[in-house]
């Protein structure tokens, strides 16, 4: 790390949930210039902790928070972000406790943040073919389907690894988030990356590689397509309702209503206009194939034109510097 790093207080929280075989090597692995490292037990089974409770005697650096329930992943990191808040911690880092991510990068993620450049940073597995070539198939279909859906419902169009759990944030903007509102389960990364929306806030990526071993992921591929679809869409909707709407309204907002308003009339009176001529086998005139196609083709124009802003207007500055001057003249 740099020199202006040594003046923030860095603490690593590891979500701990059927990890026992791991965990240790994981908290042994995090760099010394890591101030705290919170292991929180999410209620788990296998008492995944009890695998670094020495350690909490030989490095002053462990904490283990034990939760009484299982509330997810969600859940456990908002355990550890409300601890590290309490504890004084200006950058807090989620490292999963399976062994996939390696921690050498944390000086990284901290860099990111610490020069101004972030707010947020997230691990990048695809940023080049090799990196990728290691992920299994049906996590890479799973993955780019699920990506494209938090395009579309966080607003992040330049974010390529939506879904990957290796994250660091900035305290002031931690501090900023609505954290009780956020998804406690399998959603978390991505309702994390919609509300962080919200705020505007910076989010940058490093490419990095992931280690895939005999580990099973509690939620498979395709039940996150099944089951996050819906959540995308609410937020989507959410997302629209407040940029668009709520705390602005410009000429895009008007290319999105009417866009869609055309768009579905062409659509639907086409349809109708379709089936209509099929039951009675003549031909539609050419008066009615324009109704149906000119609003079509301009509804699409419009909103073609609404995403193409919409991805120009992805936050490019950090708010964390802004968030501190306001909090210290507060």
């Amino acid at each position: 790390m740099g020199d202006n790093d040594k003046r923030l207080k860095v603490a690593v929280v590891i979500p701990c949930y059927r990890v026992r075989k791991s965990l240790y090597d994981v908290v042994t692995s995090i760099p010394a210039s890591v101030d705290a490292i919170y292991c929180v037990d999410d209620c788990c089974p296998e008492r995944s902790t009890e695998a670094v409770c020495e350690l909490t005697e030989n490095d002053d650096r462990v904490t283990v928070i034990e939760r009484d329930m299982n509330g997810g992943v969600g859940a456990a990191m908002i355990s550890g972000y409300r601890k590290a808040l309490q504890d004084g911690v200006d950058i807090v880092i989620k490292v999963d406790g399976d062994g996939q991510m390696d921690t050498s990068l944390i000086p990284l993620f901290v860099a990111e943040i610490a020069e101004g450049r972030a707010d947020y940073v997230k691990g990048n597995r695809f940023h080049s073919l090799e990196m990728a070539r290691s992920m299994p198939l049906v996590r890479k279909v799973g993955n780019m389907g699920l990506s494209f859906l938090s395009k579309l419902s966080t607003g992040y169009w330049q974010v390529f690894d939506p879904t990957n759990g290796y994250t660091a944030i900035q305290s002031d903007v931690l501090r900023a988030l609505q954290l009780d509102k956020v998804d406690q389960r399998y959603f978390f990364e991505s309702d994390m990356l919609f509300h962080l929306g919200l705020l505007r806030a910076r989010i940058v990526e490093i490419p990095m590689h992931a280690v895939y071993g005999e580990e099973e992921s509690s939620l498979s591929n395709l039940d996150a397509l099944r089951r996050f679809p819906f959540k995308h869409a609410r937020n989507f909707f959410k997302r629209l309702g407040s940029d668009y709407f709520l705390r602005n309204f410009g000429l895009a907002s008007l290319e999105l209503v009417i866009g869609t308003m055309l768009f579905f009339f062409g659509l639907l009176f086409g349809l109708s206009a379709w089936a209509e001529s099929s039951q009675s086998g003549q031909a539609a005139t050419a008066g009615t194939v324009m109704l149906s196609a000119l609003p079509f083709l301009v509804g699409t124009q419009l909103l073609l034109n609404f995403f193409a802003f919409d991805m120009a207007r992805e936050p490019r500055q950090a708010i964390h510097p802004r968030l501190k001057r306001t909090a210290g003249s507060g």
